[in-house]
């Protein structure tokens, strides 16, 4: 249903930057990139795209109602961290779960005074956002790298013959 493709688009947007995520959506929906299918994958089809991931079956779809929902929370969470002064830029997706709920009851009328129910599958998403500082170079330290037993019985070998 529904709500495994929303859990499959928010597992795809995890940990991603928030600019990433939005702009990889946008292309879900215009199909120039795909959303791997790992967990609900019944009847799904193979596609080439899903080769840039590391899933089994090269299993894969493009969800758009799914992926226009969830860019739409994304837009929703950087209009609120740019009113909480957040840097928008350096926002992280750092938690997103997609739970069910509660199902809207109807009713469909079938043939022979039959009827049947008529429902719907909402579904519960729920997002974190973290600022991440800016990726700094590493020092470069004086401290001597570790060698393996190994290699350091070569070096003693080595200077012994020489």
């Amino acid at each position: 249903g529904i709500n495994a493709e929303y859990g499959e688009v928010a597992q795809a947007i995890k940990g991603m930057h928030l600019r990433k995520a939005q702009k990889y959506l946008k292309d879900v929906v215009g199909k120039k990139q795909i959303i791997p299918m790992r967990r609900f994958m019944g009847g799904v089809g193979r596609h080439a795209q899903t080769k840039a991931f590391n899933t089994s079956g090269s299993l894969g779809a493009w969800p758009k109602k799914s992926a226009t929902i969830v860019l739409d929370l994304l837009k929703n969470a950087e209009s609120n961290a740019e009113v909480k002064g957040l840097e928008v830029d350096s926002l992280v997706v750092e938690y997103i779960q997609v739970n069910r709920a509660p199902q809207m009851r109807r009713r469909t009328y079938r043939a022979h005074g039959r009827i049947n129910p008529y429902k719907c599958s909402p579904s519960h998403i729920e997002q974190n956002h973290t600022e991440t500082e800016r990726v700094v170079a590493k020092e470069d330290d004086d401290a001597p790298k570790k060698k393996s037993k190994k290699k350091e019985a070569r070096a003693r070998a080595r200077k012994g013959a020489e």
